[in-house]
C-alpha cells in the first residue's frame, strides 16, 4: 500500500481546503486506517479528494468532512481509503523472500506438514493477490502433491475492492513476464480471457482472501508459520509500527518467520523478539510468547 505521488503542477483551487479540513481528514485516516498523513501531503489530498466532491456534488471540503464524521455515508470510507492510497505490487516482488522461503523455510515446513502439523502462512497486506499466489506457488513447487497436507494461506487487505480482484484470480497478460519460467506451468492456467490469464485452480485453492484492518481486532485463532507484511507499515507512525510488529510476534509460532518491506525496520519490543536471518527476514526467538488466542 503506497500513497499517490503529488501532481507536479499542484492542485487547482476549485474548492477551499483549509488546514482545519486537512486536519479533520488526517485525524479520520489515522483513527480508522492507521494512516499517518503529514502536512506535506495536503496538496495531494486535495487533488485526490476533489474528484470525490465532484462525484458527490458537494460544495466544500467542510461538507465532505461532516459527511464522514457523522457517518452519513459509511461506504464513502472505502472511497476515501482508495483516494489516499494505491496498491503497487507484482508477482515475486522482492524475490529474495521467495528464494528464502523455497530454500530455507519451506523444507522445514514440509517436514512439519508430513508429521501432521497444520501449516499456516499469512499475506497481511496482500493488495490484489499476487503476493499470496506467489506464496502458494512456492510451497507447491516444493511438494507438488502437497494438497494431502494441511497447508493454507490467509491473504488480507484493508481495501475490499482489491480483495475482490485478488479472489477472482485474473491478471493482465503483461504480468506473465514477472513469473519465473520454472513456475509458470505450476501457477498459470492454460485458459485466457480478454488479454488476461488465470491463476491455476490448485494454486487458488490454497488461498483464502478476506478484508482486515491491521489496526483493528484480528479474528485468527491459530498461530502462523510465516507472516509476510511488506510496504504497508511505512505509512503508519512509529508507535503504530512498533505495536504491529509486536502483534505479529504474538501470532507466530516459536521459530516462525516474519518478512517485511525493504524500507521497513523492526522497532519497539519486537526488536528483542526476533532474530534477523536474511534480508528483511526475521525468525521469532524460541522464548518469545505466542498469544493464547493463537493456540
Amino acid at each position: 500500500m503506497t500513497y499517490h505521488a503529488p501532481s507536479p503542477t499542484g492542485p487547482t483551487k476549485e474548492f477551499g481546503f483549509t488546514d482545519a479540513d486537512f486536519n479533520a481528514i488526517a485525524s479520520l485516516a489515522k483513527q480508522r486506517f492507521g494512516l499517518d498523513l503529514q502536512a506535506s501531503k495536503k496538496p495531494l489530498i486535495y487533488s485526490r479528494l476533489a474528484k470525490r466532491l465532484r462525484v458527490l456534488r458537494l460544495d466544500s471540503f467542510a461538507e465532505y468532512c461532516r459527511r464522514l464524521q457523522d457517518n452519513l455515508d459509511t461506504a464513502e470510507e472505502d472511497h476515501l481509503l482508495t483516494a489516499l492510497t494505491t496498491n503497487v505490487t507484482q508477482f515475486f516482488r522482492e524475490p529474495h523472500h521467495f528464494t528464502f522461503l523455497r530454500n530455507v523455510i519451506g523444507p522445514d515446513l514440509l517436514d512439519r506438514a508430513r508429521s501432521g502439523h497444520p501449516i499456516r502462512l499469512w499475506s497481511a497486506a496482500c493488495s490484489s493477490g499476487e503476493e499470496a499466489y506467489c506464496l502458494a506457488a512456492t510451497m507447491m513447487s516444493l511438494l507438488p502433491k502437497q494438497t494431502k497436507y494441511d497447508i493454507r494461506i490467509l491473504a488480507t487487505d484493508i481495501d475490499h475492492m482489491v480483495i475482490a480482484k485478488a479472489d477472482r484470480g485474473f491478471y493482465p497478460n503483461d504480468q506473465l513476464s514477472q513469473i519465473p519460467a520454472d513456475l509458470k506451468g505450476e501457477m498459470v492456467a492454460s485458459c485466457a480471457l480478454s488479454g488476461q490469464f488465470a491463476i491455476a485452480p490448485h494454486i487458488k485453492k490454497l488461498v483464502t482472501f478476506g478484508k482486515l484492518n491491521l489496526i483493528s481486532d484480528w479474528p485468527m485463532r491459530q498461530p502462523f508459520d510465516l507472516i509476510m507484511c511488506r510496504n504497508a507499515a511505512i505509512y503508519f507512525d512509529k508507535d503504530t509500527q512498533s505495536q504491529l510488529w509486536a502483534r505479529f510476534a504474538k501470532c507466530l509460532r516459536p521459530n516462525g518467520h516474519l518478512m517485511i518491506g525493504h524500507s521497513e525496520r523492526l522497532s519497539g519490543a519486537a526488536v528483542n523478539q526476533f532474530k534477523s536471518v536474511g534480508v528483511t527476514t526475521y525468525r521469532k526467538r524460541a522464548g518469545a510468547a505466542t498469544d493464547q488466542l493463537c493456540q
